[in-house]
């Protein structure tokens, strides 16, 4: 009887052991099957076209004027997120968002032209109308020194702008810039033609990227070795309120592309530049869609000289094919004015959509604005299309 009972119990241990093998062997958990889920999973997304889109701005000032009129004395702070209202729409829709630095975030005193340094809550106002990655290679980078700089790099971490161009370490420096978006693996690079004639501090050349094509050359060849699928270069460059570009950037863009960068972002000269979509011949023959926008103007700012108020916002719908090639799908552009209102005392400053600020006068939608108001509106507006539209 005892030994029928062993033989029972080995018969059931037996049974037990087959059955979890088999549960095993089924589930998902299993130590083989995720492997082969992920590597079917990466080769048909390697088969797939990837479509995002890239919204750009202009450049970033912020005069005097600007942190006054956003100055709450009562307070000691700063608001300035009345001056994007009409615009947060457009800044907060693409896929990545990104902007230029023209002034400093370091500790105040805050100052005005020709040394910028501005409030930090302009960079929590930046971050609040969705943009993703600020620009800072210029040449007002270095206005507060290398410590200014820094501090500028800290208050963009603090509020969670990724940025690129200007570095506190020479290991910051040599990392490639790359985001995922939506599944493409797109790399930014960012130079400036100079920094005002402030020196690079001593051995700290690593702080700023100054154009050098020799440098371009290996970052972009970095990119490529890391098997980028878009190379998006920020360019601060160009001539200061000339509305056409120079020869000099001509031939610096097409050292760009022919050396692998896809689109253009340029910026500096405080006034808008063409733009444009283009077939590039590359060395080896093949042809490649390209675009570069030369100069997008002042996003914010309170200059006066001709076109310094006007900007325009690019949004590029941009895919990455299963083939490996870039297209630029469209390329459109949305025209503001920086508008100070003669008639408030504070809170003066509007980032104007001057097509629907136009539209809403003439249907009668909006009282906010008069004729006088209006007549400039449609001014500027003409000012930009002359430029952009030739």
């Amino acid at each position: 009887m005892k030994k029928k009972y062993q033989i029972l119990l080995v018969l059931l241990l037996f049974l037990a052991l087959f059955f979890a093998f088999f549960i095993i062997k089924q589930s998902p958990e299993s130590s083989e099957s995720p492997k082969i889920d992920e590597n079917v999973q990466s080769e048909e997304e390697s088969k797939k076209d990837i479509t995002f889109t890239l919204t750009a701005l202009g450049d970033v000032l912020c005069h005097n004027t600007q942190y006054w009129d956003a100055e709450d004395k009562t307070t000691n702070t700063y608001d300035f997120s009345y001056v994007f209202e009409d615009v947060k729409k457009y800044t907060s829709a693409g896929d990545i968002t990104i902007a230029n630095l023209e002034t400093s975030f370091a500790d105040a005193p805050y100052s005005n032209y020709p040394t910028f340094n501005s409030p930090a809550s302009l960079a929590t106002a930046l971050k609040n109308i969705g943009i993703d990655i600020i620009t800072t290679a210029g040449n007002h980078c270095l206005d507060k020194g290398f410590k200014g700089l820094s501090e500028t790099i800290d208050v963009l971490d603090s509020n969670k702008i990724e940025h690129l161009g200007t570095y506190k370490t020479a290991e910051d420096q040599e990392k490639l810039f790359v985001k995922d978006v939506n599944g493409a693996k797109v790399a930014f690079i960012n130079y400036t033609y100079g920094t005002n004639g402030i020196p690079v501090p001593t051995g700290k050349d690593f702080c700023v990227n100054l154009i050098n094509k020799e440098n371009i050359k290996k970052e972009i060849e970095k990119a490529k070795n890391e098997k980028v699928d878009v190379i998006i270069a920020c360019m601060h460059w160009g001539q200061e309120y000339h509305t056409t570009q120079t020869k000099e950037q001509e031939e610096l863009a097409d050292f760009l592309f022919q050396n692998g960068v896809d689109i253009i972002i340029g910026n500096h000269p405080h006034v808008i530049e063409p733009f444009e979509t283009k077939e590039v011949i590359m060395p080896d023959g093949t042809k490649k869609q390209c675009f570069v926008a030369y100069a997008l103007g002042n996003f914010t700012a309170d200059q006066n000289y001709e076109n310094t108020r006007d900007s325009i916002i690019i949004n590029l719908k941009i895919t990455k094919k299963a083939d490996g090639t870039v297209s630029i799908d469209s390329a459109d552009y949305i025209p503001l004015y920086i508008y100070k209102n003669p008639s408030l005392s504070k809170k003066k400053f509007k980032i104007i959509d001057l097509n629907t600020a136009i539209k809403n006068y003439e249907n009668g939608t909006d009282k906010s604005i008069g004729a006088t108001a209006y007549n400039l509106f449609k001014k500027e507006l003409a000012a930009i299309k002359k430029i952009v539209e030739k």
